[in-house]
């Protein structure tokens, strides 16, 4: 269950393992599966009984959505004409682009852009949460709206509970456009009452959009792991480790094309068709907190510590910004079939772009991905690769560090097979807990969590995106990623996971006998001879569930 129920980049200068997101707000980044942890059986039995009660919900028939594209020329722009100064003479089609692993930065970036916007903004997440940060990230894009730029926003409704009336707050702001992609029918309740309510049409409901995108003017993009809330920019208690990517040239164009795809789709629905004000006092709500996102003036996002780094904002200003430019391809799921009670049969096409790239590995591959289930492809594919020799590595979490142990448990079926074709497994160290009743700040946090997706090869390509490595990200989500072909991009994000490689976590190995796997700690703690656990620890329902919980579920 890797992308949905619903809720990351270390600090540049701090290891991965030292970054860390609240279990409630990791959990939403998984889907309808959601099942097993804090969904309690008499939570379902309520909800059973609720669904009785109330029939079976549908969505709106005949709805019109007024066509729009995205807008072609970018080039009389702010941002497009810091496009052009940024790329040099022999560009050609290659894209420019920039790793921005640092929470902050990432924030700061997409808040940069947002401001710099002149025509249009068309932004498309799995999860905005209702949050300081996805209040901060909403007030900007009001800002925009309000001096005349179009914005489009496309958002995944499986998160969406309890905020239909701001949803329709925004939709009905000039020049602002929300879609909500593959509504649950059931638009009352919080998450587990909607999905129940919505469970007749479980197959469609089970399909989600887990993509990531930001494009300002079609000058520049935001792709990569992160949503939209505070444990994606390490403002939680705990928070994701993840990695973004600035990219500029060709590959916007092919990403613009492929938001107006989903924007298009008969399965993005406008929020006006979906959505009710609520009652008095959500109404008052939603008025009081557009009010406030539109007289917000969203600053910067507060860096830590002091840097003498440019950020995004002020290399705009200064009409250029430093990118490496390397060829690249544009890899994504298609939103067509989504409420095909048989699709999601075969992998899609980002998976299947994935094993192609371990297929066609001449030396090495380094794999982090925040959940790990190979299928019967996946496995078949490193095996050849390893016979071929090529030395492959794989970062993931270990069972102290996952929000979803259910999902690793059924990857820890896994792990003696891969090490027995010499596959060089990392599981991630938890950070130590905060001293009990302490106050935590930005950067205290007690857990750190690897959310990015990343494959490097052969020293030489870079795959960044929204897909884990397993079997919901390849059957049942829509994914993206770009594939970039440049030996300097791949030492950059090698060096980003080498901490979370060597001192931040336990490398795997089979004990005495090779029956047992040990956990070689990196920073020093020793060997373990049990899989590491949790604080309080993981629950016997996950482990017993993922006996009988199909892994295309997971």
């Amino acid at each position: 269950m890797t992308s949905p129920p619903c809720s990351s980049a270390p600090r540049s200068a701090s290891p991965p393992h030292r970054s860390s997101s609240s279990s409630s707000a990791a959990s939403r980044e998984r889907s309808p599966q959601f099942g097993t942890q804090g969904f309690g059986w008499s939570r379902l039995l309520a909800a059973a009984i609720l669904l009785a009660l109330a029939g079976c919900a549908s969505l709106p028939a005949n709805v019109e959505r007024r066509e729009s594209h995205a807008f072609a020329d970018s080039h009389d722009t702010t941002l497009g004409r810091v496009v052009a100064a940024s790329a040099p003479d022999d560009a050609g089609d290659r894209s420019g682009f920039r790793l921005v692993p640092d929470a902050d930065d990432a924030l700061e970036a997409r808040l940069a852009l947002i401001r710099s916007a002149e025509r249009s903004i068309d932004v498309q997440y799995y999860l905005i949460a209702n949050d300081g940060t996805g209040r901060q990230f909403l007030a900007a894009l009001v800002a925009a709206a309000s001096r005349g730029v179009r914005v489009r926003l496309l958002v995944d409704d499986l998160c969406t509970a309890r905020e239909d009336a701001l949803f329709a707050a925004l939709s009905g702001l000039p020049g602002f456009e929300v879609r909500l992609f593959n509504p649950l029918p059931a638009r009352t309740g919080g998450f587990a009452t909607r999905v129940a309510l919505s469970s007749h049409q479980f197959a469609r409901v089970n399909r989600r959009m887990h993509n990531k995108l930001l494009i300002a003017d079609g000058s520049f993009a935001v792709t990569g792991g992160r949503n939209v809330a505070d444990e994606y920019f390490d403002r939680g208690y705990a928070n994701f480790i993840d990695l973004d990517l600035l990219s500029t040239g060709p590959v916007v164009a092919t990403l613009a094309a492929l938001f107006d795809e989903f924007w298009s789709s008969t399965w993005a629905y406008p929020a006006s068709t979906l959505l009710h004000a609520g009652d008095d006092a959500a109404r008052e709500r939603a008025t009081l907190l557009l009010q406030a996102l539109g007289s917000a003036a969203a600053p910067a996002h507060e860096r830590a510590g002091e840097s003498d780094e440019p950020t995004l904002a002020d290399e705009i200003a200064h009409g250029r910004v430093a990118l490496r430019f390397a060829p690249a391809r544009v890899v994504a799921d298609s939103p067509d079939g989504i409420g095909d009670g048989d699709a999601g049969h075969d992998d899609g096409p980002v998976m299947r772009a994935h094993l192609e790239l371990l297929a066609g590995a001449r030396s090495s591959v380094v794999v982090a991905t925040p959940y790990f289930l190979p299928g019967a492809a996946g496995l078949s594919t490193l095996r050849a690769a390893s016979e071929r020799g090529i030395r492959l590595s794989v970062l993931t979490n270990s069972l102290a560090t996952t929000d979803e142990p259910l999902v690793h448990f059924g990857y820890a079926r896994y792990r003696e097979g891969l090490l027995r074709l010499g596959v060089a497994l990392h599981e991630l160290i938890p950070t130590r807990a905060a001293p009990a009743g302490s106050d935590v700040d930005r950067h205290g946090a007690s857990l750190g969590r690897l959310h990015a997706k990343l494959v490097v090869g052969d020293e030489r390509w870079v795959s960044i995106g929204s897909m884990n490595i397993d079997r919901r990200s390849a059957r049942s989500n829509t994914e993206s990623m770009i594939v970039i072909d440049d030996p300097g991009l791949a030492a950059e994000a090698i060096a980003f996971l080498d901490p979370g490689r060597t001192t931040g976590s336990y490398a795997l190995r089979l004990g005495a006998g090779g029956k047992r796997i040990e956990w070689v700690a990196g920073d020093g703690r020793g060997v373990l001879r049990a899989e590491p656990m949790p604080f309080g620890g993981p629950g016997l329902k996950p482990r017993l569930a993922s006996f009988f919980v199909s892994e295309e579920l997971l």
